[in-house]
């Protein structure tokens, strides 16, 4: 069984970050997070792009575990199962091609067949179908298909306005999020209080 570095609750490279490279960005989630080997099966089969065969190809934005950590840091998440929902959601919306039957089911495999540790709870399925939607009105590149690694040293800010991540919009969404999630530490440090 892996075990889960503490810090992975409150890891957060927040959106305002602009400075950071996005080599340095990973170098510290790296510090904390966990091996793909320790990734359950269900959640690979579920996520990862070596399993694009029927059924699992109706999934789409499938990623590796490092462009899924690069999107993490784009889009400002932490490590939480919130954070993991929104990213997968954004990611798959930008996708363009996630249709909606596809969506509610992969929403209802990670919330009821996941692995503990991996499950959405019910706050973070809502926040994923959010961020589905999110993506898919996004004028953004369809994450999945960036090769991030000759950014490696770009900075996040350059980064997010090369791929046509909109900060402002995410911004508007992190609040609707923390707004409807008082009592949920991850949704309420996203944007910094005014």
């Amino acid at each position: 069984m892996p075990s889960y570095h503490p810090d992975l609750q409150t890891f957060l490279v927040p959106l305002s970050e602009r400075e950071l490279t996005l080599r340095e960005a990973l170098d510290k989630l790296e510090a904390i997070g966990n091996e793909a080997s320790e990734v359950p099966f269900i959640v690979q089969m579920m996520e990862n792009p070596g399993f694009s065969f029927p059924p699992f190809s109706m999934f789409k934005g499938r990623v590796s575990l490092f462009q899924h950590d690069c999107i993490h840091l784009l889009l400002g998440r932490g490590t939480t199962l919130i954070d993991e929902a929104f990213t997968i959601g954004f990611t798959m919306g930008s996708s363009n091609a996630m249709s909606t039957t596809a969506s509610k089911i992969f929403g209802y495999v990670a919330g009821h067949w996941y692995p503990k540790a991996y499950r959405f709870p019910p706050h973070a399925n809502k926040v994923y179908e959010d961020a589905v939607h999110l993506g898919m009105v996004s004028e953004c590149v369809p994450l999945e298909l960036v090769d991030y690694h000759p950014y490696m040293d770009w900075k996040l800010g350059a980064l997010r306005e090369e791929l046509g991540i909109e900060v402002d919009l995410l911004e508007s969404y992190y609040r609707v999020e923390a707004a409807r999630n008082p009592d949920i530490a991850a949704s309420q440090r996203l944007c910094p209080q005014v």
